[in-house]
This record gives structure tokens, C-alpha cells and sequence, in this order.
């Protein structure tokens, strides 16, 4: 059998993003980055041309003063990637759009586009917005609450690929001689009436050399599982450890198998933050050091309230017992991360003060050390099954440009890595099959 290699995405947050407040003072870094079209074309790049699989764009609807500073001032991700697609060749394009503010024809049109733009190298990275407030951005009094917003997401996703079949690979004949553009019979309207969405279609785009976008998904709670374990390509998840990797793996390997999926076609991506330093201890060192530089109680009290609809925590005394009544902020937002929160700070006693402390405290990451270190450590997970490869987080520049020189050749000697692309296409470098077209209606898994 062929030996498993290493996917790698590049996700950037510009200036800084949720707990990162001060990224944007390191003099590397453009001070407007989050807005600097060619800083990313710079770092889409410099993750070509490492052979990285995909660049990864975030994005929310709302901020408040206490949003992080990324999310104060920043590109729309579909203009900015069809940007990145003329300024390079391999490497895949993936932006976030949500499936409560968006409606599934204009995703179908905008991402088929890129997809065009970019001869098959884009991405979706689907979302329900977990951020409250966007409600108010978009005409609406009150957010949708969580079954609503997992029920629309999963009829939307099926809607966009129903309409990314409007056409079978060979409709435009395109032929002089006979005069003839279009074969009528390839052309397939979908006709969805559904719970959430009622679409006539066609869609207005031929498919891509990649026969549709990739579908990524990240959510932690139950419906988020089942909604990934359904209808992604790609899963993005937190793994603070080894085994707590291995465990969602096999957790959602497992739930897509009992959808009648290949397990092998559903990849599992955690983010990491990594840290490369000319020894281990050098490099426990930068991690503080950066730790300390980036974060702030005062920024981090501010941003607190995100996971609870932007609760304002300021009203409340530091030093009295966390207010669990806050919980109730998070119902309609992200309310698995907010309860998490509320329940440790129940459990342990804390104040607000403490339960803000311990969400801004060290962590130690999983793939921080000398660059020896930090491969053995990444080619382990994938061996172990935890991981099918990582989403990278790219903060301070230095750091990003170590991993690029030391990490990645590392890698390759150990045979888990690429050395080449190994096609044009996004899902010819993530190893994914083309999706069968299945005209004229939504696709169901």
C-alpha cells in the first residue's frame, strides 16, 4: 500500500485573530494585513510553493469594539481567493460562507465561479454562524436557533450540489461547423422545494475540472458531527492531544461509514499552532514569549463574551462567582463552547475573573521543538490515525517561514509529506474522488 502522506492547509488571520489581539504589532507583519491583497498573495505563495493543499479564509457577519483585530477590518474571502486564483497555480482555495445568510443559489454561482477561476482548486467551508448579532445584519429580529440552523445547513449544502449539476460534463458542444453551443438534454433543471429553501434552477456555470467545489465543515457539538459526517469532504476540529484526535476520528470515520460513505473520502484536518525553535526548550520559549506579547486580560475580557451571542461580561463584578445566567446569552449562539465554559467555571468555583484567566492561560501545544521534533511529532499523528493532516496556523511570519525551511524537507525524508503535486486540481492533491453528477435533483448522503 501506498503510504499516507500529510494534507497541509495555511490558515492566516491576518493582523490577529480570537486571542491574539497584538499580532498585528509584530514589525514583520503589514500592520493592515487583513486588507493587503499582496501580503496574501505573498503567503499563498510561499505555502505553494512548501506544497501546501489549500489556503483557508475565515469570516463572520458581526463584530463589536471587542472583536479581534483580523475581524475588525478584513477581505471578503470569495473576492480575495478569486484574487489568490490568478496568483497561482496548485494550491486550493477554500472561504467560508454561511448557510443562514446566504441563499443556496448565489453560493452554487459564486463558488462555481472560482472553481472556474481557479480550474478546480476551491473550497467551501461551510458554516451556521454562530455569531448572534449577524440577526440584526440581515433583517432579522433574533438569531436562528440551533435545530434550525443545522436543519438549513444540511438542505442548503444538498440545494448547492444539486445545482452544481445543472450541467453534465460534455452539455456545451460548442461545435462551429453544426452551429450548435448547448446540448439541451445536458441541461437539468433541480426544482427543490424543500423545508427551508425552494430553488427552480439551473445553475448558470458549467462544472469544473474538479466536477464541483470541495465541502469543509468544523462543528463540535452533535448536529455539528453529523452534519460534517454527512456532507463534507474535509472536517477542521481542535485536538489538544494524540488521543483526543484519534477519538474524533474514529468518531467521525465511524458516522460516515453508517451513511453509506468511504470513511478514506472524508478527511479529518486539526488545526495546530506551531512553534519550531533551534532546540525544544529554544522553542517552549518562543511559544511564551509570544503567548505573553499577543494576549492581554484586558483584550481578552472584552472578547469573552463572543461564545455567549457577545454577552457584555463588564456589567458584572470581577471577583463574584462566574454568572452562570450568561449561559442563557449562548443559546442561538455558540452555545457547546459557551457551556463548556460555563460548566468548568461551575465545577472549579471561579469567578469571572478566573474563568478569563484560565481561558487566556498557556496551553502548551502539541508541535512545539526543534524541527526534528515537530516532524516526528506530525508524522506520529498521522501514523497513530489521529489526523489525516493538519490546518497551520499562520501568525507571526518568522515562525511560518521556519516551518516552510526546517519542517517540511523533514517531512519528506520521512516519506509522509509530498515532493511534488500531484495534479491541478483540489481534490486530485486531497485524494478525493470527482463526485458522480446526479442531475435534476438534491444529493442526499
Amino acid at each position: 500500500m501506498t503510504q499516507r502522506q500529510l494534507k497541509l492547509g495555511a490558515l492566516t488571520m491576518g493582523c490577529g485573530g480570537p486571542g491574539r489581539h497584538n499580532l498585528w504589532l509584530d514589525p514583520q507583519l503589514p500592520a493592515d494585513a487583513s486588507v493587503n491583497v499582496d501580503w496574501y498573495i505573498e503567503i499563498a505563495r510561499q505555502a505553494e510553493a512548501a506544497l501546501f493543499d489549500l489556503m483557508f479564509i475565515v469570516d463572520s457577519q458581526f463584530i463589536t469594539e471587542g472583536s479581534p483585530s483580523h475581524y475588525l477590518n478584513r477581505l471578503e474571502p470569495l473576492t480575495l481567493l478569486s484574487a489568490l486564483a490568478v496568483s497561482t497555480r496548485h494550491i486550493g482555495l477554500v472561504g467560508t460562507l454561511t448557510t443562514s445568510y446566504n441563499s443556496p443559489y448565489n453560493v452554487a454561482r459564486r463558488l462555481a465561479s472560482l472553481d472556474l477561476i481557479s480550474k478546480g482548486r476551491a473550497g467551501w467551508n461551510v458554516v451556521t454562524s454562530g455569531d448572534a448579532g449577524t440577526a440584526g445584519n440581515y433583517s432579522r429580529d433574533e438569531h436562528y436557533d440551533y435545530a434550525t440552523r443545522y436543519g438549513r445547513a444540511a438542505e442548503h449544502v444538498q440545494v448547492v450540489q444539486g445545482l452544481w449539476n445543472s450541467y453534465e460534463e460534455d452539455a456545451f458542444v460548442r461545435n462551429r461547423a453544426t452551429g450548435q453551443f448547448l446540448d439541451p438534454s445536458k441541461l437539468h433543471s433541480l426544482n427543490h422545494q424543500g423545508e427551508h429553501f425552494s430553488v427552480v434552477g439551473p445553475l448558470n456555470i458549467q462544472r469544473s475540472p474538479q466536477g464541483q467545489p470541495v465541502i469543509f465543515q468544523a462543528g463540535d457539538s452533535e448536529p455539528g458531527r453529523d452534519l460534517g459526517a454527512a456532507t463534507a469532504d474535509v472536517i477542521f476540529t481542535h485536538a489538544a492531544s494524540i488521543e483526543q484526535g484519534q477519538a474524533f476520528y474514529r468518531d467521525i470515520k465511524g458516522r460516515a461509514l453508517q451513511r453509506g460513505r468511504d470513511p478514506e473520502q472524508i478527511l479529518i484536518m486539526p488545526g495546530a499552532e506551531i512553534y519550531v525553535g533551534d532546540t525544544d526548550v529554544h522553542a517552549r520559549e518562543i511559544e511564551q514569549h509570544y503567548h505573553q506579547l499577543d494576549h492581554s486580560f484586558e483584550l481578552a475580557l472584552k472578547e469573552f463574551g463572543r461564545n455567549f451571542g457577545w454577552h457584555d461580561f463588564s456589567q458584572y463584578d470581577l471577583d463574584a462567582p462566574f454568572p452562570q445566567e450568561s449561559l442563557e446569552a449562548a443559546r442561538s449562539s455558540f452555545f457547546t463552547a459557551a457551556k463548556r465554559i460555563a460548566d468548568h467555571a461551575r465545577d472549579e468555583g471561579f469567578s469571572l475573573r478566573q474563568a478569563v484567566e484560565f481561558g487566556r492561560q498557556l496551553r502548551p501545544g502539541a508541535f512545539v521543538g526543534s524541527a526534528a521534533t515537530v516532524a516526528e511529532k506530525m508524522a506520529g499523528w498521522l501514523q497513530a490515525r489521529a489526523v489525516d493532516g493538519f490546518n497551520i496556523y499562520i501568525g507571526h511570519p518568522g515562525q511560518f517561514d521556519r516551518f516552510t525551511r526546517e519542517v517540511i524537507p523533514l517531512l519528506q525524508e520521512r516519506g509522509v509529506y509530498r515532493t511534488a503535486y500531484e495534479g491541478s486540481t483540489l481534490r486530485e492533491s486531497l485524494g478525493l474522488s470527482i463526485p458522480t453528477c446526479t442531475p435534476g435533483r438534491v444529493q442526499a448522503r
